[in-house]
């Protein structure tokens, strides 16, 4: 079974073929660091013409690469949500017309399925259920992944995601675009005990994630220190309340889960996955990441989402729509905070 699978849901835009048996054919991406590096952070209009542009070469080059032409594919996996609106819906009406013309079905992947299966793709030992902390630019959620569509959502962030105050941290301290990676260089050369940080709901009852407060603290201390030890510090007390929330969530479990798994972007960051191997060493719980390209937004993924989807005998009707939000869980609880990333 092969699935071509297409990512747009933000700023990279993907075509990926991949196998059931976890085989990556082909994969092609192409990032718009270039076109939003002036603006500090992702224009969601220049993203959307940049994937009208980028797409049908890539998905063209990546069935080149793979030796196939698109009959020979089984089904094509797009991302549908949540994302960019914009974004979301040239890859899905792209996937849509493929599907279409092909003759093929169409199975329309939640982005964060995703990143939540991505660690089955290069792990074929993790089974089911597994804790998992899904970090990314718009997400910070722990997850207890039962299985292909069965999520049970333990907490989620009221306000600021973890990689949306890594972005934010960078244009603070004017580091550059892409935030994370550039927070993450500059930590490396500073002290992380430098400079008095707060850590957010760390040890409280509410089992949540808070950035916003962090953020804004780091923007109180910029000219009192240097950037490299304010970038130091913001690490570690981001480092410090995953682990918190993790830990707390650990405990609350009342099933044992196989592994403790990281996906999102903020995953390929080294101090974080450090950390959490470390805290799942201390349960001794088996530690999984995927490797560093597919935390990041990758159509490969997405292949792999539905690969999994459509071996369970999920596929979705060609009026499918664009989704901006759409929970994994869609029976959590709501939360405290306007800005909930659900």
């Amino acid at each position: 079974m092969i699935i071509l699978g297409i990512e747009s849901s933000c700023d990279e835009t993907a075509a990926a073929l991949v196998t059931a048996d976890r085989r990556v054919l082909a994969h092609r991406l192409l990032g718009q660091e270039a076109a939003h590096a002036p603006f500090g952070g992702v224009v969601p209009e220049i993203a959307a013409r940049a994937h009208v542009e980028a797409l049908e070469p890539l998905i063209v080059a990546a069935l080149a690469d793979a030796g196939l032409k698109l009959a020979d594919v089984d089904a094509i996996a797009a991302t549908a949500g949540p994302g960019l609106i914009g974004g979301v819906m040239v890859g899905l009406v792209t996937g849509k017309a493929l599907a279409h013309a092909a003759g093929k079905p169409l199975i329309a992947v939640n982005h964060l399925e995703g990143h939540a299966l991505s660690p089955r793709l290069s792990d074929p030992d993790l089974a089911f259920p597994y804790l998992l902390l899904l970090v990314s630019g718009g997400h910070c959620q722990l997850l207890l992944v039962e299985g292909v569509g069965a999520y049970r959502r333990l907490a989620t962030t009221i306000d600021d995601a973890a990689g949306e105050a890594f972005d934010k941290t960078a244009k603070i301290l004017g580091l550059g675009f892409p935030g994370g990676p550039a927070v993450e260089r500059a930590a490396a050369l500073g002290n992380p005990k430098a400079v008095p940080l707060p850590r957010p709901l760390k040890g409280s009852a509410e089992p949540h994630f808070s950035f916003a407060g962090l953020k804004s603290a780091v923007a109180r201390v910029v000219g009192d220190y240097p950037p490299e030890d304010i970038a130091a510090s913001f690490q570690a007390a981001v480092v410090d309340c995953l682990i918190d929330r993790t830990t707390r969530a650990l405990n609350g479990l009342t099933v044992t889960p196989t592994a403790l798994v990281v996906a999102g972007g903020v995953a390929a960051n080294g101090a974080v996955r450090g950390a959490l191997q470390m805290l799942a060493a201390t349960r001794g719980l088996r530690f999984v990441a995927p490797p560093l390209w597919l935390c990041t937004d990758n159509a490969a993924m997405i292949a792999w989402a539905g690969a999994e989807r459509f071996a369970a005998g999920l596929t979705d009707p060609l009026d499918t729509a664009a989704r901006p939000r759409w929970p994994l869980d869609p029976d959590a609880e709501a939360v405290r905070g306007a800005g909930v990333k659900a």
